[in-house]
């Protein structure tokens, strides 16, 4: 499965998601993930809009707002 994080344009915390989530690859487990901005796309406004960043597993929303590793750790381990 694939690790997508959803964010935007200007959005702090996706950078702040995005900085946390390449750290989390470099020091406790190697991952690659895809990156969407979800202004690019009506039905991701409309899912995400209020909640950029997410970063999802396949289809299960591991964490939005912030980074959240233990959750990402849970994911991982179950995918």
């Amino acid at each position: 499965m694939e690790l997508t994080l959803y964010y935007r344009e200007q959005c702090h915390l996706c950078d702040a998601m995005r900085k946390a989530l390449a750290a989390f690859s470099a020091r406790r487990q190697p991952v690659e993930w895809r990156e969407i901005d979800i202004d690019r796309d009506p039905e991701l406004i409309r899912l995400y809009d209020a909640r950029v960043p997410v970063l999802c597993l396949g289809e299960h929303e591991i964490c939005h707002f912030f980074f959240d590793e233990s959750a990402l750790l849970a994911a991982l381990a179950l995918a």
